[in-house]
């Protein structure tokens, strides 16, 4: 459990010290050069600041990452991180502007989008895919969006389809597409998941020649509302329930908090929903470790306000 009251939470000095520990365990290092040869530098004009002897170069503990440039005070960025890594639906820009006392939307929204672009990573592909020999990937799609019914003037939005890779007991990666055909998932499935796994997937023709590829398929068909059965044959249940579990946490998500995601940002959703599942309780993680790590993937990242306005698909 962690105290909110914590001081990096309220002091600057303390937050600043948090996050240059956090970033230099072994000792503070130049930006620019790599350089060990620094020193902090004085004077209340150069408070945080650092100069390398060697680059001649100065820096902060902002500097080369998702902070940089940004205005925000540090331990408010300490708290904001926190409470996005310890929300599991998630927390509105509003609803932090509030707590934090931040100055506007527009400031609080872009924050956000910067730890959400913190809370990224390639570790289903670095470590050779999700699943491998006898486990299980599960592998479903989605489609989020407000509906008609819903609405008292107007149309939705068009829905967006989102595709998920889920290893059993294991991670997440999940995927906004255009629009959910065998050319657009098979690409994303043959990067990310290891051909050793155990596929599971719905009754969908979009996996039947794909499955042929791995260990194994097997599929439920909805359609003739099956949902799980035991397969005496490989002594496993054969279903997409992770699956679905995960997409019941995504879409409460967005209904319930964000209301309304954008098809240039979702992708940025989708990797604050899956840092969250892929770091949760039952993995060992608790909120601490996970705020950690978030705070760790600031680091070499920028975000200006020009990006988040791009489309981004698979």
């Amino acid at each position: 459990m962690t105290d909110l009251t914590a001081p990096r939470f309220h002091d600057e000095d303390a937050a600043t010290a948090w996050i240059e520990a956090s970033r230099w365990p072994d000792g503070v290092n130049c930006p620019h050069c790599g350089s060990f040869a620094v020193h902090r530098m004085g004077g209340k004009t150069q408070t945080g600041m650092f100069l390398c002897n060697d680059c001649r170069e100065k820096f902060s503990c902002r500097s080369g990452t998702l902070m940089e440039r940004s205005h925000v005070p540090l331990h408010k960025w300490l708290l904001a991180i926190h409470l996005l890594a310890s929300s599991k639906k998630g927390m509105s820009a509003h609803q932090l502007m509030r707590n934090l006392g931040i100055g506007s939307y527009r400031t609080a929204w872009f924050l956000c989008h910067r730890i959400r672009e913190a809370m990224g990573d390639d570790a289903p592909v670095s470590t050779g895919g999700l699943g491998g020999a006898g486990k299980i990937v599960e592998i479903d799609e989605a489609y989020v969006g407000g509906k008609d019914s819903n609405r008292a003037h107007g149309k939705a939005a068009p829905k967006k389809a989102v595709v998920s890779l889920i290893e059993r007991e294991g991670r997440v990666a999940s995927f906004h597409v255009p629009n959910v055909t065998a050319k657009t998932i098979r690409p994303i499935i043959m990067t990310h998941v290891s051909r050793a796994s155990a596929l599971m997937t719905d009754e969908s023709n979009l996996y039947t020649k794909l499955g042929r590829e791995f260990a194994s398929h097997q599929s439920v068909d909805h359609s003739r509302d099956e949902y799980a059965y035991y397969d005496k044959l490989t002594d496993r249940v054969v279903s997409i329930n992770v699956s679905e579990n995960y997409y019941s946490i995504l879409k409460r998500g967005i209904m319930g908090v964000y209301h309304s995601v954008s098809e240039a940002h979702l992708h940025r959703y989708l990797k604050e929903f899956d840092f969250r599942y892929n770091n949760r309780s039952r993995l060992g993680v608790e909120d601490d470790e996970r705020a950690a790590k978030a705070l760790k993937g600031v680091e070499g990242k920028r975000l200006t306000y020009d990006q988040p306005r791009q489309s981004a698909t698979y």
